[in-house]
């Protein structure tokens, strides 16, 4: 699916900014863009995505980080334990819960 989202992408850009359709033609692409963007749809959808995906990847961590135990250097196993600090914290990057 992401490759697929990232070729539309890329096949849209290459149409706006290959075309000579003009400016009209470009403003009517963005502004299309612009409401797929803003559709709640897409916005929960790509959340939920998103979501997933930070769960994964945290399920990843932490199997990954179990199975190696002291294999990996002192700087990688600190920033496991951050990671993993952080990750019970509920805390995201910018310092908000993901509720």
């Amino acid at each position: 699916m992401r490759y697929r989202l990232t070729f539309v992408a890329g096949l849209a850009l290459g149409y706006v900014f290959g075309t000579r359709a003009g400016r009209e033609r470009y403003e009517q692409i963005r502004k299309s863009a612009q409401r797929f963007a803003q559709n709640p749809a897409v916005r929960n959808s790509a959340e939920s995505a998103a979501q997933t995906g930070r769960e994964f990847a945290g399920k990843a961590l932490h199997t990954v980080s179990d199975k190696m135990g002291d294999r990996v250097p002192e700087s990688v196993a600190q920033r496991v334990r951050a990671l993993r600090e952080r990750a019970q914290s509920g805390e995201d990057d910018w310092g908000t819960t993901n509720t």
